[in-house]
């Protein structure tokens, strides 16, 4: 993806923001009291407000640079979410067992990192498409499989790749652990600094929305 740039936004300010998943459910309302709900979107979409992480005039002029590289809307870029950024469970280190990502066939050699939330009633598979680069850690049937040696992940896309020799055999459960960013954007092309207000208290409001790569 082109328009797409392969940078980590200030990381010091996006652990101090706010922000969180989106669905978009329509809802049809009868005359007995019963709904239909009906999911419009398959996957989640995150908004955040960096805004909040803005605490000195300095981390204001790097957001503002950043924008201007960015060119407001126009780049997507890395965003670190404080609440969801890894396959493990909370407090837990990362671990190759931490998530499933297929099932061996004997022949397909590229496997796509997901995250799975909830288990009982309907799990969600998260896409999860820009795992942090040297994070992934991957197993075939419970064994710890070598990065660079079985298998390489590309960093741009989260496609786990198994190489000759090493493709998972038929009914071979491919798990993995990682740590990953989100695709994001600004949400916005016109960044509004009020030094007065800022100098006052004020936090500015920089809305980010998630995007698809």
């Amino acid at each position: 993806m082109t328009s797409f740039h392969d940078i980590l936004f200030p990381l010091d300010i996006a652990l101090k923001s706010a922000g969180g998943p989106e669905r978009r459910t329509d809802i049809v309302s009868f005359n007995s009291g019963r709904e239909e709900r009906n999911a419009r979107w398959a996957h989640s979409r995150r908004r955040y407000d960096a805004g909040y992480g803005i605490k000195t005039l300095g981390e204001l002029q790097s957001v503002v640079a950043f924008f201007e590289e960015r060119r407001g809307m126009l780049y997507g870029f890395r965003w670190r979410d404080r609440l969801d950024q890894s396959s493990a469970a909370p407090g837990s280190p990362v671990s190759p067992l931490d998530q499933g990502i297929g099932v061996g066939d004997g022949t397909s050699a590229a496997f796509q990192l997901v995250k799975t939330y909830g288990s009982a009633f309907a799990p969600y598979l998260r896409p999860i498409r820009k795992p942090v680069a040297g994070s992934v850690r991957v197993a075939v049937d419970h064994i710890e499989a070598a990065n660079g040696t079985a298998f390489t992940c590309d960093a741009a896309s989260g496609t786990v790749t198994f190489l000759a020799g090493y493709i998972p055999p038929d009914g071979a459960v491919v798990t993995a652990g990682f740590r990953f960013d989100v695709p994001v954007r600004f949400d916005t092309d016109y960044l509004e600094v009020d030094l007065s207000a800022f100098a006052a208290g004020a936090i500015p409001k920089i809305p980010l929305v998630e995007i698809r790569v």
